[in-house]
């Protein structure tokens, strides 16, 4: 992914829904947590939500939305969790939902 790193090691994740801030916006959760300079962002999708192809699907969507709208973002972790709206929600809707939790959140786009 151009711009930033992934998140992938479970302390990481642990790290920033226990430090950072949380909300919920329709179709996924997105959690930040100010960080130095880079960029980092992990994606999860909970056996909730269906069988292994749809949470990678899931995951797929959410990874192109990031792809999208965290361009400019530096100095954050960012973690989105899927939730069960997403498999219905267009891709505008889910890129919607993805600005305005980051809106709530203040991070600087």
């Amino acid at each position: 992914m151009a711009g930033f790193s992934r998140l992938k090691r479970r302390a990481e994740f642990l790290a920033v829904a226990g430090k950072g801030r949380k909300h919920a916006r329709g179709s996924l959760l997105v959690q930040a947590l100010p960080q130095g300079n880079g960029m980092r962002v992990g994606f999860t999708a909970t056996k909730k939500l269906g069988n292994a192809v749809i949470r990678n699907r899931a995951k797929r969507r959410m990874r192109a939305a990031a792809r999208a709208e965290l361009a400019g973002v530096t100095g954050h972790d960012i973690v989105m969790v899927a939730r069960e709206a997403i498999r219905d929600n267009s891709f505008e809707s889910l890129c919607a939902d993805l600005r305005a939790a980051l809106d709530k959140l203040s991070v600087p786009r």
